[in-house]
């Protein structure tokens, strides 16, 4: 997968706001309440922050595919906004984690913000197309421009809006650093600092991606990411490998950080869970092999993760996912 198939030309969008604790489910649930929300003059009192993190909160659930315009709005209001069924599936009255107390959320979000049709290029590439183990923030900002400058169909962003875009990327997942302007809210502020995707060289103090088994990531949202993958690059086969899910930009190895070993590791034990997903080796390579459509599959799995039957909101979420592999796209460039 390609950064023009798998993103958006949409950079620096989140007002230098990285995601905090609240923000994702504060997005669906006002955009549930009031579709016009965000837009209103009062906002920033509504939403109880400045003007700034109204916008930021905004982005950040359109972002996460929690929210999204509303294309059925007969106001032909741009400004109005719908909870997606991911928002309802995760954070509705029923939904799967409503308080995000599970830690399989925070990496179906990690999941979902890089996902196709991601909003953020940057974040994309950083996990998918840069390959040095140990980087500092002009190092990948000067990787990631030099990546971005070689698309045709791209308008280059400023130099300024890579550089907001990588600084978000590191203060969302790397560990903050103490100082004596850091606050306690700098430091505990994030939610997907715990998933401990991004450290700190203990020699040089340079960044670099956290590589190895992730103890806290639940195999079935692993499982639903290799099947959402899949559906979204469709060959009309029912296998794929795990070398081409650890190796290819934009599956779960590159996504999520793991080899093709620690796939098999996680997803070995999970496949015998269910009739609808097996492990083979007919080929030499292990692949993963499933017998029906694999969206439905992937969300089946994150049903049974979670603990609850919504037969109904699989259907639509597939349904979805289906329209967004194949339209999500349409709008890049304009």
């Amino acid at each position: 997968m390609r950064v023009v198939d798998a993103a958006k030309p949409t950079f620096a969008r989140h007002e230098t706001f990285h995601p905090r604790y609240g923000w994702f489910r504060k997005a669906y649930s006002f955009v549930a309440a009031d579709p016009h929300v965000f837009s209103r003059e009062d906002a920033a009192v509504r939403v109880g922050v400045g003007k700034n993190m109204v916008r930021a909160i905004r982005f950040w659930g359109l972002a996460a595919k929690l929210i999204e315009a509303n294309e059925q709005s007969s106001s032909r209001r741009i400004s109005e906004l719908a909870p997606t069924p991911w928002g309802h599936a995760l954070f509705g009255d029923s939904g799967w984690d409503r308080y995000m107390e599970d830690p399989g959320t925070l990496w179906l979000l990690h999941w979902l913000l890089l996902a196709p049709p991601s909003l953020l290029p940057v974040w994309w590439l950083a996990f998918n197309g840069f390959h040095a183990i140990e980087f500092d923030d002009e190092d990948l900002v000067g990787a990631i421009t030099a990546q971005i400058e070689a698309i045709a169909d791209w308008k280059a962003p400023h130099p300024s809006s890579v550089r907001k875009d990588v600084s978000a990327m590191l203060r969302t997942y790397a560990p903050a650093e103490r100082s004596g302007r850091s606050g306690i809210e700098d430091v505990l502020d994030c939610p997907l600092r715990e998933l401990n995707l991004v450290g700190r060289s203990i020699g040089t103090s340079r960044y670099r991606f956290a590589l190895g088994a992730k103890p806290t990531l639940p195999p079935a949202v692993l499982a639903y990411a290799a099947l959402d993958y899949v559906a979204r690059t469709p060959t009309g086969a029912n296998t794929i490998t795990l070398g081409r899910l650890a190796h290819e930009p934009g599956a779960p190895g590159k996504v999520f950080k793991l080899t093709e070993g620690e796939l098999l590791a996680a997803l070995e034990p999970f496949s015998g869970e269910t009739d609808a997903l097996a492990l083979t080796t007919s080929t030499g390579a292990v692949q993963l092999s499933w017998s029906g459509d694999p969206s439905e599959i992937a969300t089946a799995t994150l049903d049974r993760y979670y603990g609850r039957s919504r037969s109904d909101n699989r259907v639509e979420l597939a349904a979805h996912d289906d329209a967004q592999s194949t339209l999500a796209l349409s709008a890049v460039g304009r």
